[in-house]
């Protein structure tokens, strides 16, 4: 009787241990990595991980207002900044299937008053690669205008450019302008605004329902809205802000950081979109499914066009085995990694993280109302989480 007691024990333990849930254990592991980044009293973030069909994690860290205190959820908009780019870049693509231009229409097609000989030489599709060469000029202005800054004053600066930094095609240096001009092609090519084509033609097709740009004369509009946020010792304030808030033993002063405190934060085709994780989710699918764009052109705006490493001209996102699609970062498959397509987003106090991992068909969003926490290392650890 002993002897059957200690096997039915060790048969009971089997099971136990063959019952086990990986998924089940990666969940509780990142519900504890979040909750030790984004305390429930402080500003923090949505994170979501869809899986094939499935959003298999889904919560809210943290405020999204400190004044009302709301918590975070799902449902709450941010501002994705740069993420916003990738809507850009498929609003052009669907123009082009349409024939109505071509990736390869020189940028003086379009803007003639642009006199510099080098605008014939770069194509859409350098601007859409950030390959332009064209540098980001905007130093000049006045910080008391960039606050308030649209896009007629982001491209103020490029009907006089007489230089370039590299030859069209050759290098990847990240700039904003040229996603902003991009806008512009598309609103000379549909006669209409920029933010009302993408409205009507992705937004909505994609299910988006609630998703917008951002109106400095409108904000009531965006749905839930969190603000960014970033914090330092009260007497030590800077009088200009950064979106880099360093730890500190000293108590915790949360300020505000977007519009009316960070520069640019009103143009739009460069990174205007709020958006929440569940409306971002339908965004996924919209794309898998093709229905904001034909699938050929989503590969190829998910494939690798330029090499992003050890660019000399450019540090954002610059890590190793790392390209630029269009509106899009890929680092593709190695031996020992799998590949990921990605954007991210820093504009005021929002950090934003949207990744794909085809081969899983996962998507990975943390997007947060804080920027004082380690993006890539978090992206990292989720990916070791789920085995992505």
């Amino acid at each position: 009787m002993k002897k059957l007691a200690f096997l039915l024990l060790i048969l009971s333990t089997m099971m136990v241990s063959c019952t086990k849930n990986p998924e089940k254990e990666a969940v509780a592991k990142l519900d504890q990595l979040c909750s030790s980044l984004f305390p429930a009293d402080e500003p923090g973030a949505a994170v979501l991980v869809l899986k094939g069909d499935d959003i298999i994690f889904d919560k809210g860290y943290g405020i999204a207002d400190i004044e009302t205190r709301k918590p975070i959820d799902g449902n709450t908009f941010f501002n994705i900044a740069s993420v916003s780019k990738q809507f850009t870049a498929v609003a052009i693509l669907q123009l082009a299937e349409q024939g109505k231009l071509s990736l390869e229409d020189p940028v003086s097609k379009y803007f003639p008053e642009y006199k510099a000989p080098f605008w014939k030489d770069i194509q859409i599709k350098h601007l859409l690669s950030h390959s332009s060469g064209v540098p980001d000029a905007r130093g000049g202005i006045p910080r008391e205008m960039k606050i308030k800054g649209d896009e007629a004053l982001a491209m103020s600066y490029l009907p006089t450019l007489d230089y370039l930094h590299f030859e069209p095609g050759t290098a990847y240096e990240y700039i904003n302008p040229t996603f902003v001009l991009c806008g512009a092609i598309v609103e000379k090519v549909t006669k209409m605004p920029f933010t009302q084509y993408v409205t009507e033609n992705i937004f909505r097709p994609a299910g988006m329902l609630q998703t917008l740009y951002f109106d400095p004369q409108h904000q009531e509009l965006i749905p839930n809205m969190a603000h960014g946020y970033e914090y330092a010792d009260v007497e030590d304030m800077p009088e200009e802000r950064t979106a880099d808030s360093q730890p500190s033993d000293e108590p915790k002063k949360w300020y505000e950081y977007d519009y009316g405190e960070e520069t640019f934060f009103a143009t739009r085709p460069d990174g205007g979109i709020y958006c929440s994780t569940h409306e971002f989710a339908l965004w996924e699918r919209a794309l898998r499914e093709n229905k904001v764009l034909e699938e050929a052109n989503r590969v190829d705006a998910q494939s690798p066009h330029i090499y992003a490493s050890d660019s000399p001209w450019s540090d954002y996102q610059n890590r190793p085995n790392t390209w630029y699609g269009y509106g899009w970062f890929i680092e593709p498959k190695t031996d020992t990694t799998k590949e990921v397509i990605y954007h991210t987003g820093d504009n005021g106090g929002f950090k934003i993280l949207a990744a794909r991992y085809p081969e899983d068909k996962a998507l990975v969003l943390v997007f947060a109302n804080r920027a004082d926490w380690d993006r890539y290392a978090v992206m990292q650890q989720i990916e070791s989480i789920f085995g992505f």
